[in-house]
């Protein structure tokens, strides 16, 4: 068994295609979707018709769920730019979407943890604002009543896989199309890849183990960096053009 996981692309249109091309080179014929497809300044109708396009197996993220159900004066300007870009055919796609999805009968997928599309699962944020991985009882505590083998999330645009010790796997692909943000919530703090690149993952069973790879792909992000700042939001071109917000 072997596909390609995504997540986060948030309107970057640019950076999905690159991922897409990359993940067909790569022979890979079945990927799955982890949220957060429109949120931002970008490309969200363009973003979305393409992902409507392909049908991917996907799950609703946080700014998803955001774009919908919340009245438009509530949004943060992320989410107001995206929805200034869609039409109702689009708002009823993420609408349809689940909050998680089962594929394969073992494989979980999720945008942050199984039961919260907003909550950190594998980094947690200090006091201080600083960022750290969270512990195996953090991480495990969110697995409840759930045994599946291999657990997908997104969320933090962070790429990281955590093997816990009964065996199961959960794996973050990255970002697609966001590389680094900053956050006020709960403390204002900073998530940052330190590339510019688009991140996705690749996994594969064989012997009975799960091999992951993870991709950075190179597209033109100073292209989206422009995009943002003609936007005006200078940090998401900092993020664009840098994998860091300055």
């Amino acid at each position: 068994m072997r596909f390609a996981v995504i997540a986060d692309i948030h309107g970057n249109c640019l950076a999905l295609e690159a991922v897409l091309a990359d993940i067909k080179r790569h022979g890979v014929t079945d990927i799955v979707n982890l949220g957060d497809h429109v949120g931002g300044p970008l490309e969200a109708r363009r973003t979305a018709d393409l992902l409507m396009q392909l049908k991917l197996p996907s799950v609703r993220g946080n700014h998803d769920r955001m774009v919908v159900d919340d009245h438009a004066e509530s949004l943060g300007l992320s989410d107001k730019a995206a929805l200034s870009q869609l039409e109702r055919r689009h708002l009823d796609w993420l609408a349809s979407l689940p909050p998680a999805l089962l594929w394969h009968d073992d494989i979980l997928l999720c945008h942050g943890t199984p039961s919260n599309d907003s909550q950190y699962w594998l980094e947690r944020v200090n006091a201080d604002g600083t960022i750290r991985m969270a512990t195996h009882g953090e991480i495990a505590a969110e697995l409840a009543g759930i045994d599946n083998p291999v657990i997908l999330c997104g969320h933090t645009h962070i790429p990281r896989a955590v093997q816990l010790k009964d065996g199961r796997l959960i794996v973050n692909p990255g970002s697609v199309g966001l590389p680094a943000y900053d956050h006020d919530d709960p403390i204002l703090h900073l998530m940052e890849t330190g590339t510019p690149a688009a991140s996705y993952a690749i996994l594969e069973k064989a012997d009975g183990r799960w091999d992951v790879t993870y991709r950075l792909v190179g597209y033109d992000n100073l292209a989206m960096a422009q995009m943002a700042r003609a936007a005006g939001r200078p940090e998401w071109a900092s993020a664009l053009a840098a994998g860091w917000v300055r």
